[in-house]
């Protein structure tokens, strides 16, 4: 069973990768975005740390809804409205339970990722987070570490695509080369969990 502290470490564990990573997001978004996407997700997760610290919800749900409305609040362009709805759906599906299920995890993060789907207008191949994204959610029934090895594998696929939303979309075949940062960000997020769960 998955608990508030699980949710938590996986918070905690996101900020510390998106940290680690910040300055090689920016250059993957420098070629084909706004060259912030790094120091966004940064201030981003710094700020849903700090606000976890300072409430401590004390169920799965709670803390991912209040790590979403943190991102929206914190994050500029896209990308806040875009993680911030990831988390805040999860969380807003997962209810008030004190403990949930791998299984109630996975559920509610695919009900996220549509809800980021609906938002965006992106669907897998258009280079985008949800390249990441929806290969690890349809692995998470295997296991984190597989979900993992998904979205990385997701991320990496971005880099011969042609983005068909975002900023990206805007420079048509120059974006094909160039890794996703927002799948690339998506995949550390995902990668997380492993670390969150000690496997």
């Amino acid at each position: 069973m998955l608990d508030a502290d699980f949710f938590r470490r996986w918070m905690t564990v996101t900020a510390a990768a998106v940290d680690r990573e910040a300055q090689r997001l920016t250059e993957l978004d420098s070629p084909i975005g706004d060259a912030d996407h790094g120091t966004n997700m940064q201030r981003g997760f710094t700020a849903v740390v700090a606000a976890l610290e300072k409430e401590a919800p004390d169920t799965p749900g709670g803390v991912l809804t209040l790590a979403g409305r943190q991102l929206i609040s914190t994050v500029g362009g896209a990308s806040g409205p875009l993680y911030g709805t990831l988390l805040r759906r999860t969380g807003k599906t997962l209810g008030d339970a004190a403990e949930v299920t791998e299984q109630q995890f996975t559920d509610a993060l695919r009900t996220g990722v549509d809800a980021v789907m609906a938002l965006g207008g992106a669907a897998p191949g258009d280079k985008t987070m949800i390249d990441a994204l929806v290969p690890a959610v349809d692995a998470l029934a295997d296991s984190f570490a597989t979900a993992k090895a998904a979205a990385e594998e997701g991320a990496v696929a971005t880099t011969p695509l042609q983005a068909r939303k975002g900023r990206a979309s805007y420079l048509g075949e120059r974006s094909i080369g160039h890794q996703d940062p927002g799948a690339t960000s998506s995949s550390l997020l995902i990668a997380a969990l492993v670390e969150a769960a000690g496997e």
